[in-house]
């Protein structure tokens, strides 16, 4: 008989860049995962802080849980990823779904990335392929690939070992009901193909919670991280069953050419597509962001 563990779920917020991060775990003392993990990054003095993972560590220390996976559901365009600062105090294998290679290729001309810069994901300790599955303790996680933001999108599907308790990570493919969904105008992005992610994450049971990367609300509402497939269903603005993807292709279009990029979209891209890593120091000791001029 399976054992009834339910997905635990602690969220971290991060107010400047708007971002959840999140540790899943069993109970105290079991394996754990960190999902989306955020470095902070200071951008007018070009320097970077680690409160924001340092919240994240104390936890993990203080339920004395095990760092199995420290996941990133995409390569984020809004923040720097905190995973290499996380591994090297807790240890863990740093993990993006396969199709960053796809990502790595679009900007390599925007960065001029040398030739010592590997176009294979290599940067990443392991790239999940579309439908893998592994493990998180008791947990067994299934990928989703989900693109559409970017082509290397991916949800983590986790239950619990009776089947009975469902929990997904979505990335950026869904934000919160009254918010809608992510922008698909980024190199390789697709409001079509996103269309198609999203409807797969709605076709799951309706009570499986869901636990997004970013929110953005309207005046009145604080900022959530957890909504329900059925949630979604009723009343996302974006989802609902008055658009078909026609219209939401429309719709999406249209919003995103009113859109400015994201302030940290030139660090953070630099950093995450090192799987995390800032570029290497200079002979001054130094590392250097590009700043590419009329690059995007």
């Amino acid at each position: 008989m399976n054992e009834t563990v339910t997905p635990q779920v602690e969220a971290f917020f991060d107010q400047d860049t708007s971002t959840f991060s999140y540790v899943l775990y069993a109970a105290d003392g079991s394996e754990c995962a960190i999902i989306d993990s955020v470095l902070n990054y200071e951008s007018k003095a070009s320097r970077t802080s680690t409160d924001s993972a340092d919240a994240i560590v104390d936890f993990i220390r203080a339920r004395k849980l095990t760092v199995r996976w420290i996941l990133e559901t995409h390569a984020h365009a809004d923040h720097l990823s905190a995973a290499p600062y996380l591994q090297k105090l807790l240890g863990g294998t740093i993990a993006i779904g396969c199709s960053i290679r796809a990502v790595q290729g679009a900007f390599q001309k925007v960065f001029h990335f040398s030739d010592s810069f590997p176009m294979d994901g290599s940067q990443f300790g392991h790239l999940f392929q579309p439908d893998e599955i592994f493990h998180v303790g008791p947990f067994r996680v299934k990928v989703m690939h989900v693109p559409g933001h970017t082509p290397a999108d991916i949800a983590y599907v986790v239950n619990s070992p009776d089947g009975d308790s469902q929990v997904v990570f979505v990335g950026d493919t869904l934000f919160m009901p009254d918010v809608g969904s992510a922008r698909c105008d980024f190199p390789g992005g697709s409001a079509n193909v996103l269309y198609h992610s999203a409807k797969r994450l709605l076709s799951l049971p309706v009570q499986t919670r869901l636990f997004i990367c970013h929110d953005y609300p309207p005046a009145g509402r604080a900022a959530c991280c957890e909504t329900t497939v059925e949630a979604q269903k009723l009343a996302n603005i974006h989802f609902n069953d008055d658009v078909d993807e026609d219209g939401f292709v429309k719709l999406r279009t249209e919003r995103d050419a009113t859109l400015g990029m994201p302030a940290l979209i030139l660090p953070a891209l630099q950093v995450n597509l090192r799987g995390g890593e800032l570029p290497a120091a200079e002979e001054n000791g130094i590392r250097y962001l590009k700043i590419p001029i009329n690059g995007l």
